[in-house]
């Protein structure tokens, strides 16, 4: 007589063909490489604004630009809110000190 065995109530599936803690393959070392080397290809289109071409920027606009986009690489956000951009206002020694104006377009 044979013995019928229950099945186990959950079935693990492991789909790891080779354990993340294994010395790095030839394979993946070029992998690796080629992350850097397109890393790099974009942060050099990162710079390249299509609206700069039209328009020269003065030294203010620029350090702002150049400060919301270190401060976008260091939070990690792509879209910072509006407070985020007083902070980075705030960081660059900007205050208020005049009554508003209107802006001219």
């Amino acid at each position: 007589m044979v013995k019928q065995l229950d099945p186990p109530s959950e079935l693990v599936v492991d789909r790891r063909r080779t354990s993340r803690r294994n010395a790095t393959t030839k394979k993946d070392a070029i992998h690796e490489k080629h992350e850097v080397v397109d890393q790099r290809k974009t942060e050099r289109r990162r710079q390249i604004d299509p609206t700069t071409c039209e328009r020269d920027y003065s030294d203010q606009e620029i350090d702002f630009m150049k400060a919301m986009d270190d401060y976008k690489r260091r939070s990690g956000r792509q879209f910072p809110t509006w407070s985020e951009v007083l902070e980075v206002l705030h960081s660059m020694g900007y205050r208020k000190v005049a009554e508003p104006t209107d802006i001219s377009l």
